[in-house]
């Protein structure tokens, strides 16, 4: 670790089954020069990349709707959630990544894509950095259905909204997802449409 702060590390791996979860133990020094030490856990699922796909002739955007069990068991009733195109990127480049994940789920083949910002994404508890992109679409650009890839139990709904429309539908409560209110807000911000 680069923090002179904290030594004497210890991971231990308390499961490695979807992605990993470690327990770490490590002795932190205090403001007043004191050692205590701490134990946390960090869930490595790996990074990530996002993106936001705009039409800006019809001032819309690109999300998909799927199944999330984690919100589910926590009171998402349906677990369904509106989201922007996103995946871990399994050992490829960011801009690699989300150019494949696009396609996967949205059936869109984009060429290029504009890096916007990246974030840590739940930092007390997940080690994931999330890059955050975005770019126009048109038409032409739709080669294949979305859905998701095969073999990967996705069921993606893709959805085509206005702007305004799914900017309305973060105050109601219908997209309650981090990453994708981060970007609209990011392409209202910044007069994307």
């Amino acid at each position: 670790m680069k923090n002179g702060t904290i030594k004497n590390i210890r991971k231990e791996v308390l499961s490695d089954q979807w992605y990993t979860l470690n327990r770490y133990t490590y002795d932190y020094q205090k403001e007043d020069g004191s050692w205590e030490t701490q134990k946390r856990e960090a869930y490595d699922r790996g990074n990530g990349a996002a993106i936001l796909l705009y039409h800006p002739v019809r001032k819309t955007v690109i999300l998909t709707r799927q199944f999330r069990m984690p919100t589910y068991v926590n009171d998402n009733e349906t677990g369904m959630m509106i989201e922007v195109c996103a995946g871990v990127l399994d050992d490829q480049d960011p801009v690699s990544c989300i150019k494949k994940e696009v396609l996967e789920e949205t059936g869109f083949l984009v060429a290029n894509v504009q890096k916007v910002f990246e974030a840590y994404m739940s930092p007390g508890a997940v080690t994931e950095v999330l890059h955050f992109f975005v770019a126009p679409i048109e038409d032409a650009m739709k080669i294949g259905k979305g859905g998701g890839a095969t073999g990967e139990t996705e069921n993606i709904e893709v959805l085509e909204l206005p702007m305004v429309h799914a900017l309305k539908m973060i105050k109601e409560g219908l997209i309650r997802d981090a990453k994708t209110i981060m970007l609209l807000q990011y392409a209202a911000i910044q007069k994307l449409l």
